[in-house]
C-alpha cells in the first residue's frame, strides 16, 4: 500500500458528526465514525467523534475530530485550507461540491475563470473550513 497524504480536521462545539455527515452528502462516498464512547469515556464527550473518516467514491479520504478543549487546542483561522483538483473532465462533479459546500457558508471567491486560465473559488464551509477548488482549462 502506498502512503498518502489525508486531512485532518478538528471541528469545534462537538459538531464532527454533522460535518462529516454534511461533507458525505456533498462528497459521497462511506462514512465510518468511532466516538470517545467506542473507547471507553463516558459522560458527555462519549457520544462526540473521537475518530470519524469519510472515503468518497472519487479517492478522496478526508477525516474529521471533535475537538474537545481539554485535549486538543484549535483556533480557527486561516492556515490550513482543503484544496480538491481536477481537469476539465472533472469540472462538473468539482462544480457541485463547490455549491455544495458553500451552503451555509462564505464564498470569498466565486468558482469562474482565474488569471491563469483554469477555473478557480475559495469558500469557507458552515464549520469554518477553508476550502479552495481548481478546475484546469483545456490543455
Amino acid at each position: 500500500m502506498a502512503s498518502r497524504l489525508n486531512p485532518y480536521l478538528n471541528v469545534l462545539d462537538g459538531k464532527a458528526r454533522e460535518a462529516l455527515e454534511f461533507y458525505q452528502s456533498v462528497l459521497g462516498g462511506s462514512l465510518n465514525i468511532m466516538t470517545f464512547g467506542d473507547m471507553g469515556t463516558e459522560g458527555p464527550m462519549a457520544t462526540q467523534v473521537m475518530h470519524g473518516q469519510l472515503e468518497t467514491t472519487a479517492g478522496y479520504t478526508l477525516m474529521v475530530a471533535d475537538a474537545p478543549p481539554e485535549m486538543v487546542k484549535v483556533t480557527m483561522g486561516t492556515n490550513i485550507s482543503v484544496s480538491l483538483s481536477g481537469g476539465p473532465d472533472d469540472a462538473e462533479m468539482l462544480r457541485g461540491y463547490f455549491a455544495g459546500l458553500a451552503e451555509g457558508g462564505r464564498v470569498n471567491q466565486p468558482l469562474e475563470a482565474a488569471p491563469w486560465g483554469d477555473e478557480f473559488g475559495m469558500l469557507v464551509d458552515k464549520f469554518g473550513i477553508s476550502w479552495l477548488m481548481n478546475i484546469a482549462a483545456q490543455g
